[in-house]
């Protein structure tokens, strides 16, 4: 006949087998749920369902870190406490790698819970909870904890893997983001050197980073007229390309209707105001050049003032507006006129020609214009290279924006 010790022994097996199999298959259904890419939300509930049910855990607070400090994830059972509160009262047990109970414990919040259960990677603290009204029997207790912490390192890791995935796709989005702006930007500068009997035109363009703000243009309108347009866009990134994209094209359109370099000026500010509400600007210098009456037509709309030269004298060209997208209809434009003498060398730039990182007294908007009637007698294109190797030698520090030079001799 079996003796009653040795039957209560044998039911106590039975009783832990059957809870280690309970456990497994909690695991098993989390870990199911994790490979589906559950919701977080539901992930939480799985837990709370899991502590509540089966482990008989009457309160918890689970907290997560997120950008340096915690956020709560999981909570219920008693008065839900602000969470600096929770966070400065867990510091406290920041030496504490393994569930540590909390009976007695000096901290009035931690008092209140039975045990602080912490999520380690490395040295890194990734999460801890707390839980309270918490009363397994001693045998089973460690056995407890242990998958407590086990079952919340699991959907912590969960939770951990989401958030890389997620800026993963984040990273490769704004990639593509910037392969796509670069290559509109490059649709946009098609033009580096032109030359025809009446006009000879070279082009510079350094972006500070892959995609810059810049933009210039050079159109041929007919037999006897050309128009060319230098710009600068407030914002870096795929926006400022895009903006930019919707500009030129309604240049482009502009430009082959209307003969008013005034009008054309009032539609771009409008469309760049319904682009974008007001919150992206332009500044730019738009002339227009007619070959029969030697007539330069130009507006200056908040830009760096064009410099025109002859025979060793600078005449800047400062007529205009405001610059364009801020405000609904500009307040004024004052359309410039000019006359061009054979051999005039036109020079237009950004304002990152002028602003490095290290500012230097010999690089100045009068060492510019120096330099111009120096070496206003050479090719566009020598002018060109020659004043950027002059602002290599003389300034040591990068440009903090983008540069774009964009020179034009009228014979």
């Amino acid at each position: 006949m079996q003796n009653i010790d040795d039957i209560s022994a044998e039911d106590e097996l039975i009783r832990l087998l059957l809870k280690r199999q309970t456990e497994l298959n909690a695991l098993l259904e989390v870990t199911q749920a994790i490979n589906k890419d559950t919701a977080t939300s539901t992930l939480l509930q799985m837990l709370q369902v899991i502590l509540k049910s089966y482990l008989q855990v009457g309160k918890l607070r689970f907290l997560i870190e997120k950008d340096g400090s915690y956020i709560l994830m999981s909570k219920y059972g008693g008065d839900i406490e602000p969470v600096s509160e929770l966070h400065s009262s867990c510091l406290k047990l920041k030496k504490f790698k393994w569930p540590t109970p909390l009976a007695n414990h000096e901290d009035q919040l931690l008092g209140k819970y039975d045990y602080f259960i912490p999520i380690y990677h490395k040295k890194k603290a990734l999460a801890f909870a707390l839980i309270g009204d918490f009363n397994p029997s001693s045998e089973l207790l460690n056995n407890d904890l242990n998958f407590i912490q086990t079952v919340i390192n699991v959907i912590v890791v969960a939770l951990e893997n989401k958030k890389l995935f997620r800026e993963r796709l984040q990273s490769e989005r704004f990639q593509r983001e910037m392969e796509l702006a670069v290559e509109v930007q490059n649709m946009l500068i098609p033009l580096k050197a032109y030359k025809d009997d009446s006009v000879e035109v070279s082009a510079r363009y350094i972006p500070h980073q892959n995609i810059g703000g810049d933009y210039f243009d050079f159109i041929r309108l007919n037999d006897h007229e050309f128009l060319w347009c230098i710009a600068d866009v407030s914002g870096k990134g795929i926006s400022a390309a895009l903006l930019m994209a919707n500009f030129q094209a309604s240049l482009h359109a502009w430009a082959a209707v209307e003969e008013d370099l005034t009008n054309i000026v009032d539609k771009l500010n409008k469309i760049v105001i319904n682009n974008t509400k007001g919150e992206r600007f332009i500044t730019l210098f738009i002339a227009k050049y007619n070959e029969k009456t030697r007539k330069l037509s130009y507006i200056n709309a908040g830009h760096n003032a064009t410099v025109m030269h002859l025979d060793g004298e600078n005449i800047l060209l400062k007529l205009g507006t405001t610059m364009i997208g801020v405000f609904d209809d500009l307040p004024f434009i004052n359309q410039g006129e000019v006359d061009i003498e054979p051999g005039t060398m036109i020079v237009n730039y950004t304002d990152g020609l002028m602003d490095h990182e290290h500012p230097n007294k010999h690089w100045t908007e009068e060492s510019l214009q120096s330099f111009i009637k120096t070496n206003g007698n050479l090719p566009p294109n020598d002018f060109n290279q020659l004043l950027m190797n002059h602002i290599n030698l003389v300034i040591k520090g990068k440009p903090i924006d983008d540069v774009t030079l964009l020179t034009l001799r009228i014979f």
